[in-house]
């Protein structure tokens, strides 16, 4: 079935045109954004129930950009626009308020140009089985309910099973002097989480699932619940690693990880503007093998990050940012694209309605090669198979990276033994790591369990993957 386009957004459509014509008398530029996107979140464990229509990226509402003077400023409300008149007359009220706050102080003011405006009109419903905000939830609950008995059932050492999901029907309409823009789409995710626990030491392992679709999607934690219980509980019997520099084989997830930590906010291209990322030095340089290729856009994975247009009206797009470990370009939005004088890529994201714009990522995935995960298995003498994301963070300004991963399985002359070390820290310099790849099979997988902050802020949906990679990291 088609995920059916918001009706309200429908409904204001005409009064939406109108506000954008009335304004764009006064102003050089006007775009509007509006959103209504309805969704649901389940949480179930064994002590806890949580049932919820909001999420994560739930939201209705519309924000107004213009530009005056060089200046751009913003104005968001989440009423019925029904007396546009009004409206429009307290929206200039309090924009030119805002555009004359920093003539009035004497602030150094960067002069932008005015954003392309080329006459584009889209409608699209993306294909799904289920709908959010149509789901039998006692159903969905029950299903968690038996998942979450079951990941019980799978360690003898468990002392908790905790199974959520959310899933969103988003609906976007983007709408300039020239541009009528409107998308649906459902996107979600599921996971499991298994905690297990001996003699006051706790470990936790999930299994998650996600993709553009609907709900349908949890069903799949029923076949994965057991993995996370028998993961947790071996995590208990788990050595410390010896720290120091090792082989090693990094799973998709892990690969994603990387991806995302290495190559993620460094080529953000509002950083660029602000001097803040390394990455703007090193466009046409070498920064990893000839195995190292990486796509990053909504278009380039149908994941939970996957849009038509972001939300500036940017189509979507598929950059690639790496390709045979040089350094090719970064991702932009709208308003950093016309100060750097390049192209916008489709990667303007906000947060919801009344937040501002940055450039973020969507999926950032690493190419596959050609190898097998046995042969990469059997070309190690010690090393370890890494698995289990827990966190990451980068200097984007210094190339930094440092992934937090829950397990590892060591290898020892081509074969698992069977060992497992657990927590690992995974530190090293980017060009450095990427530059130690020698082996990418030929698989891969795109995750998109999560978010991603703008600092410790900001949140949005990402997803990042890749294939198993054979690299040389420092692990401690």
């Amino acid at each position: 079935m088609k995920a059916p386009f918001s009706n309200y957004l429908n409904e204001i459509a005409p009064a939406i045109k109108d506000l954008v014509g009335v304004l764009g008398s006064r102003y050089d530029y006007v775009s509007a954004l509006s959103t209504d996107s309805k969704g649901l979140a389940v949480r179930i464990s064994q002590r806890n129930k949580s049932v919820s229509n909001e999420n994560m990226t739930t939201e209705r509402g519309t924000v107004i950009r213009v530009r005056k003077d060089g200046l751009y400023s913003e104005y968001a409300f989440n009423d019925r626009p029904s007396d546009v008149a009004q409206l429009s007359e307290h929206i200039i009220k309090v924009l030119d308020e805002q555009l004359g706050v920093l003539k009035a102080t004497g602030t150094a003011v960067y002069e932008t140009d005015v954003l392309p405006d080329e006459p584009l009109e889209l409608f699209l419903e993306k294909e799904t089985e289920e709908l959010p905000e149509e789901t039998d939830v006692k159903s969905l609950v029950e299903m968690f309910t038996e998942i979450s008995n079951r990941g019980m059932a799978a360690a003898s050492e468990a002392i908790e099973c905790m199974v959520s999901g959310q899933s969103t029907h988003i609906s976007k309409m983007f709408i300039t002097k020239n541009r009528f823009l409107r998308q649906s789409y459902v996107y979600s995710e599921g996971s499991a989480l298994v905690l297990c626990g001996r003699d006051g030491d706790n470990k936790a392992s999930y299994e998650g699932v996600s993709g553009c679709c609907g709900p349908e999607v949890f069903v799949e934690l029923k076949n994965l619940v057991e993995k996370a219980a028998k993961d947790a509980s071996a995590m208990l019997d788990a050595e410390r690693i010896v720290p120091g520099e090792y082989d090693i084989i990094a799973t998709p997830e892990i690969a994603g990880l990387i991806a995302h930590e290495a190559f993620g906010h460094g080529v953000e291209m509002d950083m660029f503007v602000k001097e803040r990322a390394l990455g703007a030095e090193h466009i046409g340089k070498r920064v990893g093998s000839d195995l190292v290729t990486m796509h990053e856009g909504a278009k380039c994975e149908e994941s939970v990050a996957a849009y038509v247009f972001d939300d500036e009206g940017t189509l979507a797009g598929d950059v690639i940012e790496i390709e045979k470990g040089i350094l090719k370009t970064g991702i932009c939005d709208a308003l950093s694209a016309v100060r750097l004088g390049t192209g916008a890529t489709g990667n303007g994201k906000r947060e919801n309605y009344s937040h501002k714009v940055y450039t973020r990522m969507t999926n950032t995935v690493f190419d596959s090669g050609t190898d097998s995960l046995d042969d990469m298995i059997k070309s190690i003498d010690y090393g370890y198979l890494l698995d289990g994301m827990e966190s990451g963070m980068e200097d984007p300004k210094h190339w930094g990276i440092q992934c937090i991963v829950s397990r590892g399985f060591e290898i020892k002359d081509g074969k698992l033994t069977g060992k497992m070390v657990s927590p690992i820290v995974m530190t090293g310099y980017v060009p450095d790591l990427l530059g130690s790849i020698t082996m990418a099979s030929t698989d891969r997988k795109v995750p998109g369990n999560g978010g991603c902050g703008k600092g410790h802020k900001e949140w949005v949906k990402v997803a990042d993957g890749g294939p198993y990679l054979k690299a040389r990291a420092r692990l401690g």
